[in-house]
């Protein structure tokens, strides 16, 4: 083949030489804008994983890399006067021109044509030019060749929130290094690594308002090199900070990171296909330090495309294929790591070993027992650490075992809970006329014994209209309260957990089947009127139309939850929620999608919340004030024009206001027209923003299933507790099971279950 590179960043150049190494008889062109060996930017970034790969891809450009690194395992975090390291990370640093010059060099050996001080206007005239069976467009970020051809690769540009500048010092750092400065505006902060024997990569970084308000905005490069220099004084130790963009102004050196993603990465111009690479095709933030990462790890696969495959064609779709999904999945964790950095602030009240895990677990790919392979030294002093602090929080003597953060203690008003693991509310459809019977007795009984601290029962109705299905209980006579005392005093009577109880009412969403005989699907007979904040169809063209609630309907419902919260009390439950979530009454009018009301209780989002927060207001005052609260909420309606996350955590300060605990952090479920993104922990990003931004309690919930997760988030402070749902409905003692399978002995099981917890903990010993 004739293959033209044009850009010859790492991207051009690797896939140039690795296509050159299979076929020496391809004639491969790398066309350069700028002068041989000449580049810009600082020092780059690999992981151990990296290495590796580079290795196998082509041995002799490895081995001249590596010879080149400057390798740390550390990472030092300084934050508010102290100092947090963590090991085992294993990084290399190289400076970005001698990469580059690694990689011409072997190009040039390999007999690859490096043509230099050539500014590409028009891809097309130079592919013809050369022959050109194959273009790689490897221009970098601001690529002309993805612009020129956005409809075929319909690119995504997203320009982030922050500030940032790159710098390099002479100054010598054996760690790879966050350092956070606060001041008068806002916090700044330093990413810092050594890459060769003499020089460090130094990025300052601040959101854009601070960097305005700090006058950043309005210096020459030395004003802004001086600014940093004092801010970070500690660090550099009497070193300077150096610029090598001499050519830009003081506010041009500071940019802003954009996010890229392409849908697709091949356009046909004709017979000659022009791909995407590196930089070109998608950003990662350097946070990371992926980047370069990515562009090699691209090049390599397609050279390993075009050596599985016969035609072009099919090598190039089964790039686009493969490498898409690989790099999306990077992205998706360096979008996480980029909005830590971009909202640092929102993390600040956290006591310096907090801060320095959450900053360490920000990608959510890096776990707690991830952690604890690279250096269990500190994994095990940070959880000495949290669990004294849960204790003491708690008011209990601290542990004398090392304690997992998901076993620690959590008190809530009155309410001391064993662990951090509650059973999420599942619905059941088993009661008869909202009967809780021996069903119930049975499954929350045997998830009470099972090791989690608080079992919820699923969401209990106000009022037989406010029913989901027939089969749901209720909280609405006499018989109910008895039903479900006679559940919670087996709970307290035989087993060490909490129990609470979630009231709720279904609004438009009731008059439904079990979820076995057509969820959603309205009954075929019996059915009964529905009422909304609105007029609404749940299912469009099937459910019942719901018609708009009166003032007097307001009333009676809110005197059904103040009835059925003295009726909890009196059952005897430790706990109660109330149900705001999932387009159900409460729901339906917090959520744009179904409030279209033009009264008090329509428009403005204090004014949706309006109804949900007198409902809330009404219990608090019925409920004993040592007995906690919380509420759920939907924190995503996943739907254009619905609720967002920024609103979720004004709706929290709102319920925070009025004497909520917790905040029950879920999404979803208010539109059959909603898009939600799937993934492990996938809703935990909604309860960290609530948790450390509304400043109240939160619970995570959604897709946790593993006693990793559930450490991760509690030790990063991305929630309170974790609520675990279905994983509880396969394993009734999956707080037991998890606790026995990362060898956290000192878990109390039930005396009668004992024989059962030696026989777990000797097979998992013996890996069976």
């Amino acid at each position: 083949m004739n293959i033209l590179c044009i850009g010859g960043g790492p991207a051009g150049l690797y896939f140039a030489l690795l296509m050159k190494k299979q076929n020496p008889a391809h004639q491969i062109t790398v066309v350069e804008r700028n002068r041989p060996y000449d580049t810009f930017g600082w020092g780059v970034v690999f992981s151990d994983q990296t290495l590796g790969n580079l290795a196998e891809a082509d041995a002799p450009t490895a081995q001249a890399i590596e010879s080149s690194f400057n390798h740390w395992d550390d990472i030092d975090v300084f934050f508010k006067g102290e100092k947090v390291t963590s090991g085992g990370h294993g990084f290399c640093g190289i400076g970005r021109k001698h990469l580059l010059n690694i990689l011409q060099h072997r190009c040039e050996a390999l007999g690859v044509s490096l043509v230099f001080e050539t500014d590409v206007t028009d891809d097309q005239e130079l592919a013809a030019r050369y022959a050109a069976d194959l273009v790689i467009a490897s221009d970098g970020l601001n690529s002309r060749i993805r612009t020129r051809y956005a409809d075929s690769y319909q690119p995504q540009i997203e320009p982030r929130h922050c500030r940032f500048v790159w710098l390099g010092t002479h100054k010598k750092f054996d760690a790879f290094t966050f350092a956070f400065k606060q001041t008068e505006h806002g916090w700044f902060q330093a990413h810092i690594y050594q890459y060769d024997a003499g020089t460090s990569t130094f990025i300052v970084e601040t959101p854009e308002s601070v960097w305005r308000d700090s006058g950043l905005e309005d210096m020459s490069q030395e004003q802004s090199i001086a600014f940093c220099e004092r801010l970070f004084a500690e660090q550099l130790d009497g070193h300077k900070l150096m610029s090598n963009a001499s050519h830009l102004r003081g506010s041009a050196m500071w940019i802003k990171f954009p996010r890229i993603v392409c849908d697709k990465w091949v356009h046909w111009n004709g017979a000659v296909p022009v791909v995407l690479m590196g930089d070109a095709a998608h950003s990662a933030h350097y946070s990371i330090g992926s980047g370069t990462k990515l562009a090699l790890e691209d090049a390599i696969e397609l050279a390993r495309c075009f050596g599985a495959h016969d035609t072009a064609a099919a090598a190039l779709a089964r790039y686009e294929a493969v490498r898409s999904v690989e790099v999306l999945k990077l992205q998706n964790a360096a979008r996480n790591s980029m909005e830590w950095f971009e909202n640092v602030e929102r993390y600040t009240a956290m006591e310096a070993p907090q801060f320095a895990y959450s900053m360490l677990t920000r990608s959510q790919r890096l776990s707690h027992e991830n952690l604890r392979l690279r250096d269990s030294s500190y994994v095990g002093g940070y959880e000495r650490w949290f669990a004294q602090r849960g204790a003491m929080q708690a008011g209990l003597p601290a542990p004398t075992a090392l304690t997992p953060p998901m076993f620690t203690p959590f008190k809530v008003r009155g309410l001391t809970l064993k662990n951090r693991i509650l059973v999420s509310p599942m619905a059941q459809y088993s009661a008869v006329d909202g009967v809780a019977g021996d069903y119930h007795l049975a499954h929350l009984g045997a998830r009470a014994l099972g090791g989690a601290a608080l079992v919820f029962a699923e969401m209990t109705c106000v009022s037989a209209d406010a029913r989901i299905t027939p089969h749901c209980p209720g909280m609405y006579t006499p018989e109910h309260t008895q039903a479900w005392k006679r559940i919670v005093d087996f709970v307290h009577q035989h087993t060490d957990a909490a129990i609470a109880l979630q009231l709720g009412h279904a609004g438009a969403k009731g008059s439904t089947r079990a979820m076995w005989d057509g969820i959603d699907k309205p009954l075929d007979k019996d059915n009964w009127p529905l009422v909304s904040a609105s007029p609404q169809q749940y299912l469009q063209g099937i459910s019942q139309t719901a018609r708009e609630m009166t003032a007097a309907d307001m009333d009676r419902v809110q005197a059904d939850f103040v009835r059925a919260t003295l009726a909890a009390n009196d059952a005897g439950f430790d706990w109660l929620e109330l149900h705001c979530a999932h387009g159900y009454l409460l729901s339906s009018f917090i959520s744009p999608l179904t409030n279209q009301r033009t009264d008090d209780y329509g428009g403005s989002l204090e004014n949706r919340c309006r109804y949900p927060l007198r409902v809330f207001t009404a219990m608090r005052a019925a409920w004993p004030s040592p007995k906690p609260m919380s509420v759920r909420i939907s924190a995503h309606d996943w739907v254009e024009g619905g609720i967002t996350p920024d609103d979720a955590v004004h709706i929290a300060r709102l319920f925070k206001a009025v004497g909520a605990d917790m905040i029950d952090c879920s999404s979803g479920q208010v539109s059959k027209l909603e898009k939600p993104v799937y993934g492990r922990m996938f809703q935990t990003p909604f309860a960290d923003r609530i948790r450390n931004e509304a400043g109240i309690g939160a619970i995570a919930v959604g897709s946790i299933y593993e006693a990793d997760h559930a450490n991760s988030i509690i030790a990063a402070g991305r929630a309170d507790l974790c609520a675990v749902g279905r994983p509880h409905l396969a394993n009734p003692a999956w707080t037991l099971t998890e606790a026995a399978r990362i060898g956290y002995k000192a878990m109390p099981w039930p005396k009668q279950y004992l024989p059962g917890k030696q026989q777990m903990e000797r097979n998992l010993v013996r890996g069976m």
